[in-house]
């Protein structure tokens, strides 16, 4: 198998969704939950399959979860006292793309690894490093467009119209915003919150760092890889698909040409079928006429 044919064929996936806000769930959680295990953090499971893991000190906790009792399959909550209530709180839905999830979950360890001023940072309105509304650069920045659906909600909508990141300006009951999607910030595609194609939620207390890093992966105009088969991984009716098409064949070897070039020769017919004029033959006399 030539080198494009393998990578080829280690692709998970035949074709591309685009935008890839379209996309669903991979159904598969180890890209979400690999940034964080790598750091050695705590991994356990239920008796239903649900998966949990704990940081070190106890001050971040991720609970993947296919058997809750909601569509809230990925929430991830820190602590600034391990015993005490979360102080902050994220959702991805069941259907989430995983790799918005990995996006996460990829700098919540950078974060984490490097301390509770990073992993525990407020945001603060107007600091360069901390304003809760870098998050909405990187969607800017790729022409979505500020909205204001209700007169305590901002909105940055895509230009398909079908992708959304809200912020509301209310006073927010912190047990509400961990338990609901009544949250500060809530990401979702659709054509209606009622029905998303999938949702995420953050709560006030969220770092921006981490919120950016959300609205990076979404805005990134690259496709996201998915089986054409699978249709619960994309959205039907809505997303572009583009087959993936089969690598360029490898260019040919000098042995390739030399054995071309072979093959379109006529084959030399045998020596002892080949006739031959010596000069030591005779001419044969004619014979009598009659």
């Amino acid at each position: 198998m030539s080198p494009q044919s393998a990578r080829h064929a280690d692709l998970d996936g035949d074709v591309y969704v685009f935008p890839r806000h379209l996309a669903r769930t991979t159904a598969v959680g180890d890209p979400g939950l690999d940034p964080l295990r790598n750091l050695g953090w705590d991994l356990h499971n239920d008796d239903l399959g649900n998966a949990y893991l704990t940081a070190p000190d106890g001050r971040v906790r991720l609970g993947y979860l296919p058997e809750s009792e909601d569509d809230g399959l990925w929430r991830i909550n820190a602590y600034r006292d391990p015993l005490g209530p979360p102080a902050w709180g994220v959702c991805f839905n069941a259907d989430a793309p995983t790799e918005f999830v990995t996006a996460f979950t990829t700098a919540l360890a950078t974060a984490y690894r490097d301390g509770p001023d990073h992993y525990l940072a407020r945001p603060v309105a107007g600091s360069p490093e901390r304003d809760p509304f870098l998050a909405v650069d990187p969607l800017i920045a790729r022409g979505w467009q500020f909205d204001r659906p209700s007169p305590d909600t901002f909105a940055i909508t895509s230009p398909d119209g079908l992708a959304h990141l809200e912020y509301t300006t209310d006073d927010l009951d912190t047990a509400i915003e961990l338990d609901t999607r009544d949250a500060r910030w809530h990401l979702w595609a659709g054509t209606s919150t009622a029905r998303p194609f999938w949702y995420a939620t953050a709560s006030t207390d969220t770092p921006a760092a981490l919120l950016r890093a959300v609205t990076e992966a979404v805005a990134d105009p690259a496709p996201l890889l998915r089986w054409r088969a699978d249709t619960d991984s994309y959205v039907k009716g809505h997303a572009q698909l583009s087959p993936i098409l089969p690598p360029s064949p490898s260019p040919p070897t000098p042995l390739d040409v030399r054995r071309a070039a072979a093959s379109r020769r006529p084959a030399a017919l045998p020596a002892a079928s080949v006739p031959r004029w010596s000069t030591t033959s005779r001419p044969a006399l004619p014979g009598p006429r009659c």
